[in-house]
């Protein structure tokens, strides 16, 4: 036998890459994140068609991201125990019942009840997104996979604004609102019947799910996000300072549980040496940066056009379409300039996301009460180009630091410093431009337009504060 046979005969057989699977986790990352930006756009017909209070539209805003946060990391471990791809079409049954019920429901209390379930399922759902991507695809497949999560998750956010306006004006069927939840009932059940694409996985080892480990957590972290989302709302009341003393103390018997374990030689829910790592702990704090700016831009521009500008859903969302462009001609480049410079490139669209943010606040500032929006276009489009630049190739960054074996455990918690960092950016960019509302002044359009450069001002701080921790990350690389 010629020697390049035997070569051929003992090569070891390299799967493929599940490219119609990564389509399936694709669509299910995509229907999570819209479901927490679409509400924004229908709290008005919310209220009219319910007859729900403000405290009420409060609940069906934060439920589902209250439910989707606390519940990440055990939806993880669940994935490393009983598999990715099982977990995955369970989150994705119970997501799409509960977005029927949310689109079915008479009151306001029993959508209340089913934006809390569609936050279980999702949390159940969304890391194992990650994880699988993490497992199934290697090098420059995972560049591209994680790319492509990356620009559709920012496309979700954005499209929750532009098709959920549409949705909402369009009035399909006398639906109204209603709409904005009954869509994801085919494509869930789409998703469930195109599962199969998906390859099995699972933790080399079964680990224990730790019940007392994922009450501590989520107690933890249900107070914290509910104080941070609740709290600015009502001026920071007294009962603030003790949910969020608990909240600390439950994360920190959280921490001390996590420990024993590991030292016990029994695998705990997060293995905190994760935090010890210098570039995942450098990572986890991008995390939060980049994800709290992101969703608070969104709402404060949100508030800025309807509530300022008296524009309607439609209108309003149309305003993010070009944002959107330059957000996925981004995605697209981002994986090249990574491949070719590494960390300094996703640096670099930090730098142009701060600056871009500066020039969006100059416009908007300096206009007053003479608030054009087609001049704020080619601000907005590099607005979305810088955000591609770091958000597609940051989620490949961070989980790239750890092994395969803790895919599963480091997906989970960086679902949840998403969903952190989003409420920590809600809670102190919405607390600036609720301060600058409360003072009052002469014209509407020009106190939004003052309140909106007070929320951005923090979220400029933040991306130069991401752009100097990405710098220190490309440093460790080189010193390695």
């Amino acid at each position: 036998m010629p020697p390049d046979a035997c070569s051929a005969v003992s090569a070891p057989i390299v799967p493929a890459p599940p490219w119609r699977g990564l389509s399936v986790l694709l669509l299910a990352g995509f229907v999570t994140i819209f479901d927490l930006f679409v509400v924004n756009v229908a709290i008005p017909s919310m209220q009219a068609g319910l007859g729900a209070s403000f405290a009420q539209v409060g609940f069906i805003v934060a439920g589902y991201e209250l439910a989707f946060g606390v519940l990440l990391i055990t939806g993880g471990r669940l994935g490393d125990r009983y598999g990715r791809r099982r977990l995955f079409v369970a989150g994705m049954a119970g997501f799409t019942a509960a977005s029927a019920l949310c689109g079915l429901a008479p009151t306001a209390g029993v959508l209340i009840a089913a934006r809390v379930l569609q936050g279980l399922a999702a949390a159940l759902l969304f890391p194992q997104v990650y994880a699988a991507i993490r497992v199934g695809f290697d090098g420059a497949a995972s560049r591209r996979a994680f790319a492509l999560l990356g620009m559709t998750l920012g496309l979700a956010a954005i499209a929750g604004q532009v098709l959920g306006g549409w949705l909402v004006h369009a009035d399909l069927l006398g639906l109204g609102w209603r709409t904005i939840f009954l869509i994801n009932v085919p494509i869930g059940l789409f998703a469930i019947a195109a599962a199969r694409w998906i390859p099995e996985s699972r933790a080399p080892q079964r680990p224990a799910l730790d019940g007392p480990g994922v009450a501590l957590v989520s107690a933890g972290l249900a107070l914290l996000l509910a104080t941070l989302i609740e709290a600015p709302a009502r001026g920071w009341p007294g009962w603030s300072g003790w949910t969020l003393a608990a909240a600390a103390l439950a994360l920190v018997g959280f921490y001390a549980r996590q420990e024993r374990l590991r030292r016990a030689g029994r695998m705990p829910l997060v293995d905190m040496r994760l935090f010890a790592q210098p570039r995942f702990a450098l990572g986890g704090a991008l995390v939060l940066l980049v994800y709290s700016t992101s969703s608070s831009f969104f709402l404060c521009f949100a508030l800025l056009a309807q509530s300022g500008l008296g524009l309607d859903p439609l209108a309003a969302g149309l305003l993010f379409a070009p944002c959107s462009v330059g957000f996925v001609a981004a995605s697209l480049l981002a994986p090249r300039l990574v491949a070719r410079w590494g960390t300094p490139a996703i640096a670099a669209g930090a730098f142009a996301y701060a600056v871009s943010l500066a020039v969006l606040i100059a416009q908007v500032g300096l206009a007053g009460d003479g608030l054009e929006p087609s001049r704020w276009l080619p601000a907005l489009v590099a607005v979305g180009a810088a955000q591609g630049l770091i958000m597609t190739p940051l989620l490949n960054l961070v989980l790239g630091f750890v092994e395969e074996a803790r895919a599963g455990m480091a997906a989970g918690v960086v679902s949840t410093l998403q969903q952190v960092g989003a409420a920590l950016g809600v809670a102190v960019v919405g607390l600036l431009f609720g301060r600058v509302l409360a003072g009052g002044g002469p014209a509407r359009e020009a106190l939004y337009a003052a309140a909106f450069v007070a929320g951005m001002a923090c979220n400029l701080g933040a991306a130069l504060l991401a752009c100097a921790l990405l710098c220190l990350l490309a440093r460790a690389a080189r010193g390695r």
